[in-house]
């Protein structure tokens, strides 16, 4: 029987939404023993009251719940402000894997699945959500990347347009610090999927998915993108000098 792992939750809230029972318990006691402070519901109203009452810090978010489905919990969290959320879904639904996405997954994970694996999903998420306070106490920002009008801040997990606040997922904001480190090199989905996501392997069109999304946050025409441009046979290549001469 495989071991879950232990510490490293740091006491960060974790709400479990699945209508079973006993992946619900399991998946509970994976996460308590791991450090997490957990909470559960088995539908979609109760989930929302419980986010409502006691905001998380993560949500693992069952796709198929009765009534109410995984979708629109994700779409009502999200409009009460910006949690992580992994959804879980069943093998081969490829097609609800994306639209997981779409309304702002952070990442997945295909029933059947090892408890033990999606603790470490749970974080991975969190720890690229959650900044790092400085033992220094510097917070000058000398990490901070700009181009284009767009300013990442990865230290405090904040981005801006012009001034203007992004409102991005996890995975979002990763992806667009990941762009602005590399200026003018285009990468590959696999390499994306490697660099960004931290994954050996998985399903492409997460990163895809991820891009379309990120796309309709930066460019001001998403349809005509001019940063994050399409190279085709290749993958994306972050390009700001052609804003910057327009």
């Amino acid at each position: 029987m495989e071991q879950p792992p232990t510490g490293g939750g740091a006491g960060a809230r974790v709400l479990v939404v699945d209508d079973d029972p006993t992946v619900a318990e399991i998946v509970t006691g994976y996460l308590d023993r791991a450090g997490y402070v957990v909470d559960r519901a088995g539908d979609g109203p109760d989930a929302l009251a419980r986010a409502a009452a006691h905001r998380p810090d993560l949500v693992v978010l069952d796709l198929m719940l009765p009534g109410m489905d995984g979708l629109e919990v994700c779409r009502r969290m999200r409009g009460q402000g910006p949690v992580p959320v992994i959804m879980l879904t069943a093998r081969g639904d490829e097609d609800d894997r994306i639209l997981g996405l779409e309304v702002g997954a952070d990442d997945y994970v295909t029933k059947p699945f090892s408890p033990r694996e999606l603790v470490l999903r749970v974080g991975s998420v969190l720890r690229r959500v959650r900044p790092v306070a400085d033992p220094s106490g510097d917070s000058s920002g000398s990490g901070v990347l700009r181009a284009a009008g767009l300013t990442v801040d990865p230290e405090a997990r904040r981005a801006s347009k012009h001034g203007s606040e992004l409102a991005l997922t996890v995975r979002e904001f990763d992806l667009l610090a990941f762009f602005l480190a590399h200026p003018g090199r285009a990468f590959a989905r696999e390499e994306l999927m490697r660099d960004v996501w931290g994954w050996d392997f998985g399903d492409l069109s997460t990163v895809t998915v991820h891009v379309r999304r990120l796309r309709g946050k930066v460019e001001d025409d998403p349809a005509r993108p001019r940063l994050i441009r399409t190279v085709w046979g290749v993958g994306y290549r972050f390009d700001p000098a052609t804003t910057e001469e327009a």
